[in-house]
């Protein structure tokens, strides 16, 4: 029997009393394991062409409830809820593509496909998305919000996530217009400019909380840091690749390891959350020189990433160094030398930083020789397990669907030394070690190479999170599953400017996305150009 998919009913309405019924049987019956609420489902449909979809399910009840007919539940809304861990992390993360457009890079590990931007391949999930709708800002936007509502998620914050090889490349006509249409579509309404998208957004349904973008170091400099802010980019994925000259060299990379350190700290030094990009496996490279170079990551000052990708190098027939193996000069790590290097790697990773990836997701019929295993993250996990081991990254550690209770959480500081600044990475944790939520905060030491008059002289607040599954905006968490909206946002902005005042700085900037604004208002924060800013005294040091 067929599944009624959500996508494919444009009257969601004739499915109103069946769904009632559902609603209805899911309050009488709390404990339902999956395979009970299937059959659930099945009972359900048998007066219609198909099986009802959870996503059907959970549109018709949104139906229900915009109409009046039934009271939401987020209960229900979770239950039902498809992929979970989509949103566990608090927000939604909403990808797009730029349109296909020539990069100023030759690497020869890239793939070229004139379909696409560079570096992607037409058959990845996301560059398909982004295909069918002509690389459409405003419809892929629009497309993965109504994708995740009809989940069952929420989608009043967002993380946007820009990818498409070298921003920086696009002529910024491009790109201002490119977010604007982004933001349009969290917005539900056409702006006449991005300043007047960014304005509406601090207050809409769906609210920026974050902006990603991917750029090459070589790109960074101080107009471009600026012009960043002004898109209201809050994080920046950065293609180092490699921290070896001669490997970069080798790989006709374009740029060096001093690009990569002057990008990061320009970019620490504007309150930028850091994603760098790692390529083991590059021509040239073996596993020792792969261990080395990512313990660099961490013992160089200059570099010290927030999060981190790491990309093992897939070879590919229409990538350049596709020649080199066929000459018998490069050859793929296998499945066994692969998980002994990411989990030594994984090992080796400080609880400051966030490992997003360990493995491209790039589909097996593409990758010509070598290791397919997209499931490499669970692989080391479990070999690391066997090994009485564990990560300590960020990933690793969010607290999830662990139930908690907010006052038994201990806060932890972590401080660590940049080229540019003393970091504290304020974190709370539950007894086991679970995270539930950290603040990035940047004590300068020196002055920084920009012109941005509201960060001057002032602590720098790079990043707040909170865990556990993402709650509407203004929503109480009492749920004791999730870490959102129970004051903990509250007690580490506290905490940072305590430490900032007790270190000298009498002013605290916050790299905020534009839809997060308000959170800081009511903070006492006021927006100076692009930042959240408070000036303080030691009068506030009372209040903490």
């Amino acid at each position: 029997m067929k599944t009624l998919n959500s996508h494919s009913v444009k009257d969601v309405s004739v499915y109103s009393q069946p769904v009632m019924e559902i609603i209805a049987d899911l309050k009488s019956r709390p404990q339902l394991t999956e395979k009970e609420l299937g059959a659930l489902l099945r009972r359900h449909s048998h007066n219609y062409d198909g099986v009802f979809s959870k996503n059907l399910v959970i549109r018709t009840y949104r139906y229900l409830c915009e109409t009046g007919e039934l009271d939401p539940d987020s209960q229900i809304f979770q239950r039902l809820r498809m992929k979970p861990t989509r949103t566990i992390s608090g927000v939604a993360p909403v990808t797009v593509l730029t349109k296909p457009y020539p990069c100023p890079g030759k690497c020869i590990f890239c793939p070229t496909d004139v379909r696409m931007p560079k570096s992607y391949l037409s058959d990845e999930p996301g560059a398909m998305r982004a295909e069918m709708h002509d690389f459409d800002p405003y419809e892929q936007t629009n497309a993965r919000i109504l994708t995740f509502r009809d989940n069952g998620h929420e989608v009043d914050k967002i993380e946007l996530l820009i990818l498409g090889g070298t921003w920086s490349s696009y002529t910024r006509d491009y790109q201002e217009w490119f977010v604007k249409r982004c933001l349009d579509a969290m917005n539900g309404k056409e702006s006449n400019s991005l300043v007047e998208a960014q304005l509406w957004n601090e207050n809409a349904v769906h609210r920026n909380v974050g902006l990603v973008i991917e750029t090459r170091p070589d790109h960074i400099d101080s107009m471009e840091i600026e012009w960043l802010r002004y898109l209201g980019v809050t994080k920046v994925q950065l293609g180092a690749q490699s921290l070896d000259d001669s490997i970069l060299m080798k790989n006709n990379r374009g740029h060096g390891l001093l690009d990569t350190k002057r990008a990061m700290e320009l970019l620490r030094s504007a309150g930028f959350k850091i994603v760098l990009h790692w390529m083991p496996n590059l021509l040239g490279a073996t596993p020792d020189s792969d261990r080395h170079d990512y313990d660099v990551l961490w013992s160089d000052k200059s570099l010290q990433p927030d999060e981190i990708k790491i990309y093992p190098c897939s070879l590919l027939s229409n990538a350049e160094l596709y020649e080199y193996w066929q000459r018998g000069e490069y050859q793929p790590y296998s499945d066994e030398v692969l998980i002994e290097l990411v989990a030594a790697c994984k090992l080796n990773t400080p609880e400051y930083c966030r490992i997003n990836r360990v493995y491209r997701d790039i589909p097996a019929p593409n990758i010509v020789v070598g290791s397919t295993l997209s499931n490499l993250r669970q692989v080391v996990q479990r070999t690391l397990k066997h090994r009485g081991q564990k990560c300590k990254c960020i990933r690793c550690r969010e607290v999830r669907d662990i139930t908690f209770q907010s006052d038994n959480l201990i806060l932890d500081d972590l401080v660590y030394e940049t080229s540019f600044s003393e970091e504290h990475f304020l974190s709370l944790n539950t007894k086991d070690g679970y995270l539930a939520g950290y603040l990035r905060l940047s004590l300068p030491i020196r002055k920084n190479d920009l012109n941005i008059e509201a960060i001057n002289n002032a602590a720098l607040v790079r990043e707040l999170h909170v865990y556990g599954a993402a709650l509407p905006i203004g929503k109480y968490g009492s749920d004791r599953k999730t870490a959102q909206h129970r004051g903990l946002g509250k007690r580490l902005i506290n905490n940072a400017e305590k430490i900032s005042l007790q270190a000298g700085f009498r002013k605290i900037g916050i790299i905020a996305s534009v839809g997060t604004r308000e959170y800081y208002r009511a903070r006492g924060y006021k927006l100076s150009g692009t930042y959240m800013v408070k000036e303080t005294n030691d009068k506030h040091m009372k209040q903490y």
